[in-house]
């Protein structure tokens, strides 16, 4: 699970919720549209905190920063349905939000499921965006390894739905031993985060990331500029298979040193740098 490296907003960001046709979303925003917009989606039982760090670079550079919570993610609300929480259904999430954000060129970033999200929604109408990022995100299902980790998972919320307490401290018990324990701060969020999070939204979303089919000539057909960003190394897709992605989507590829699967948290300035670098260059087009 992605940890933020920090859980206070910097004083130029606010967060309040976004309201759209498709409901109300908990976002953090921060800066001014000078340049853009940026509407950053998070991963499999992430939040907007995930992007804390890259709210003032990026608005700094003159982008306004939207970081959102998906529907029945967090902080914002969503159905005990699991069928509310299908890839197409959370996909016209993401272009209501672009409607309701507004703001000049909207530059679209995901990291890990929230970039399958992503695609779904721009593979739907990729009318609404200037940009697309795929953060720690690959071609379809994640590494066989993950995929074991995650039926596991799934399995327990489909029998423990519930009890979210209880599969909480299960899956934090097969933590490694060797692992440094989080501070009391943001050990506290993790579990809000978790108890705060629909368990359908869990289910469906895991279910994704275990069979989701490889649509990455679908979205190479979409005249859409695409950038490949990760970690130099990555548990839930090989970095090596999403070199290989980028090459096929003829999309530009980032590596970011001294990160893993979440360099929004784990080196945000030069995830930021290399994201402003990216929309930068497209002006130039």
């Amino acid at each position: 699970m992605s940890k933020p490296p920090r859980l206070t907003l910097p004083p130029a960001a606010r967060a309040y919720r976004l309201t759209t046709d498709r409901g109300t979303f908990a976002v953090h925003e921060a800066g001014e549209p000078v340049l853009g917009t940026a509407l950053l989606l998070p991963g499999f039982t992430g939040s907007k905190e995930d992007f804390i760090a890259l709210l003032e670079p990026l608005a700094a550079a003159g982008y306004r920063v939207l970081a959102v919570d998906g529907r029945g993610q967090y902080q914002s609300p969503g159905p005990r349905e699991e069928s509310a929480y299908g890839l197409q259904e959370l996909g016209r999430d993401v272009l209501a939000q672009a409607a309701a954000a507004g703001g000049g060129p909207l530059h679209l970033v995901g990291h890990s499921l929230g970039g399958l999200v992503a695609r779904a929604a721009v593979l739907r109408d990729a009318s609404p965006f200037a940009s697309l990022t795929l953060m720690s995100s690959g071609p379809g299902a994640i590494a066989e390894e993950q995929r074991a980790r995650t039926k596991l998972l799934v399995a327990a919320l489909e029998a423990m739905r519930e009890d979210m307490p209880g599969v909480w401290e299960a899956m934090r018990a097969h933590d490694p031993e060797d692992a440094v324990p989080d501070a009391p701060e943001l050990a506290r969020f993790l579990r809000e985060r978790w108890l705060g999070t629909v368990p359908e939204q869990l289910i469906a979303t895991g279910r994704v990331l275990i069979s989701e089919p490889d649509r990455v000539a679908e979205l190479a057909e979409v005249p859409l500029p695409k950038l490949v960003l990760s970690g130099t190394v990555d548990y839930a897709w090989p970095v090596p298979l999403m070199d290989e992605m980028a090459v096929r989507l003829g999309a530009s590829r980032v590596l970011v040193e001294a990160a893993e699967h979440s360099p929004n948290a784990e080196n945000p300035q030069v995830t930021a740098d290399s994201l402003v670098r990216f929309w930068r260059s497209l002006s130039a087009r």
